[in-house]
């Protein structure tokens, strides 16, 4: 099993060239309330060499196919091959809110988004007509989409964001890999089957990259870990509506409903404090990686026996200097070092 990191604008530079340094695989950036990751992904393609490139991930609402196809035709062109394409529908609060686009039937938009992207990207002429996209739309006279300097089938990587059945079945059937977040070990296994589902189904063939992302914080105490991420769990448990928030849901299904509401309260008060100190250990501990060295070991072990073949390592504690930030990195890249060589080789596999 391989490292990935996930950066943001903090630091990108001089976390990707780290990571690159230690023996990191890829690096993830994100949609977010700071930067879009394709700009802090060319970037840092300018200023590395061999790490690939990977959004963690663009916002399906945010750009057109067509605007996607050419971003990443352009990155793998000027990253000489390291581009991928990460890809998630986001959530209705950023669609309707920040896009003014609808988040109904997110998967059928997904599905049509993906099959424009993959005909783009081969360098056809794109001719299609489905329910949410019409290329070209109205007259059918109007110049097609297609190319200048399209990388071929396959030439780029294709991953998708997921959570729900029908969407890892989606992804299992057009993706090439997938992208976690706040994923639990038994998360990663249920993913993994319905994945291998949907690829069974589409008579889907060759490696599939399972790449769960995971909040980290290695430290000699658990709690001490867990109340470095607690801000950023917190953070993203306030966003938008607290029914239609996917980590309030997620939060909900481990059985605190209560919390989601306190923390939702709390925030939209303006006690930051409060917020982060109700997030339940058991929660971060669940979905993040957190404690001594040996510890998070054993962690990366069970994910990569419930199927992951790369673990993005996120550094998100708002205390963490540059340097902290890198140093994480390392103990990270040592951690995987003490798995279990026995399950770390049989947990690099493909579904097909």
């Amino acid at each position: 099993m391989e490292l990935a990191v996930n950066i943001g604008i903090d630091d990108a530079l001089d976390l990707a060239r780290a990571a690159e340094e230690l023996g990191y695989r890829t690096v993830l950036a994100s949609d977010n309330f700071r930067s879009d990751a394709l700009t802090v992904l060319s970037y840092v393609a300018a200023h590395t060499e061999r790490i690939g490139l990977l959004p963690g991930v663009l916002q399906l609402p945010a750009r057109s196919p067509a605007a996607t196809a050419t971003a990443a035709a352009a990155l793998h062109v000027l990253s000489k091959g390291r581009f991928a394409i990460g890809l998630g529908v986001s959530n209705p609060d950023v669609s309707e809110g920040w896009h003014g686009v609808g988040f109904d039937h997110p998967v059928s938009r997904l599905r049509e988004y993906t099959t424009i992207l993959r005909s783009a990207l081969a360098g056809e002429q794109v001719r299609f007509q489905g329910r949410h996209h019409r290329l070209p739309y109205g007259e059918r006279d109007k110049a097609p989409l297609q190319l200048a300097m399209a990388p071929g089938a396959g030439g780029v990587p294709l991953y998708i964001g997921a959570s729900s059945p029908r969407s890892l079945r989606l992804t299992g059937a057009v993706a090439d890999g997938w992208i976690g977040a706040f994923t639990s070990v038994s998360d990663v296994a249920d993913a993994v089957a319905e994945i291998r589902s949907g690829r069974t189904a589409a008579g889907a063939d060759g490696a599939f990259d399972v790449l769960p992302s995971m909040a980290t914080y290695i430290d000699d105490g658990v709690e001490n870990a867990a109340d470095a991420l607690r801000p950023h769990y917190a953070r993203l448990l306030g966003v938008g509506d607290v029914e239609t928030n996917f980590y309030c849901r997620l939060l909900r299904q481990g059985g605190y409903a209560d919390r989601a509401e306190e923390i939702h309260d709390r925030l939209h008060h303006g006690d930051h404090d409060g917020a982060a100190a109700a997030v339940p250990l058991e929660f971060v501990d669940d979905t993040a990686l957190i404690g001594p060295g040996r510890r998070v070991a054993r962690r990366m072990d069970d994910y990569a026996a419930a199927g992951a073949t790369c673990l993005g390592i996120m550094i998100t504690a708002a205390r963490a200097t540059t340097q902290e930030k890198i140093r994480q990195l390392g103990e990270a890249m040592r951690a995987r070092a003490l798995m279990r060589s026995d399950r770390g080789a049989d947990s690099i596999r493909t579904y097909g």
